[in-house]
């Protein structure tokens, strides 16, 4: 399983949790945080600390993601990356709270298609996030900084 979790940084509690989500009960729905996410401290910048390799993701570093709350209570998500090239690839998307906790999203970078976004874990200082989504396909390790230690 380590080799699929692509490391950039030491995370050993973020790491472990991540591993042991998704090495264990495959079939079983995900177990998000247990408290409401307050959206407006959620909003701003993540780093991608790390991630289970995707395709949509391929060939790209230095990823971040920016969350920005609108009037109408949807969330615009800005992702960017830098590709091998130098160039900088980035994608605008919208997402929305689909649970009472705000701990469920959907998110759409596509007309018509949305997408599950879970929050696993969060920090009580909103430093250091856990997501992914119940097919175990997808799974982040975000920080508001470019690294986070022990």
């Amino acid at each position: 399983m380590l080799k699929i979790l692509k490391m950039k940084y030491k995370f050993p509690l973020f790491g472990l949790i991540g591993i042991l989500l998704f090495s264990c009960k495959p079939n079983q729905s995900l177990q998000t945080i247990d408290r409401k996410v307050d959206l407006t401290r959620y909003a701003g910048k993540w780093y991608e600390i790390a991630k289970l390799p995707n395709s949509f993701q391929k060939n790209c570093d230095c990823a971040t993601a920016q969350y920005s709350l609108k009037d109408n209570g949807q969330i615009e998500v800005l992702n960017t990356c830098i590709k091998p090239d130098g160039s900088i690839k980035d994608i605008t998307g919208k997402a929305k709270s689909v649970s009472d906790n705000n701990d469920k999203l959907k998110v759409s970078f596509f007309p018509l298609i949305w997408g599950d976004y879970q929050i696993l874990d969060l920090d009580e200082n909103y430093q250091t996030v856990l997501v992914g989504e119940p097919g175990r396909k997808y799974l982040w390790i975000l920080a508001r900084t470019e690294n986070i230690s022990n």
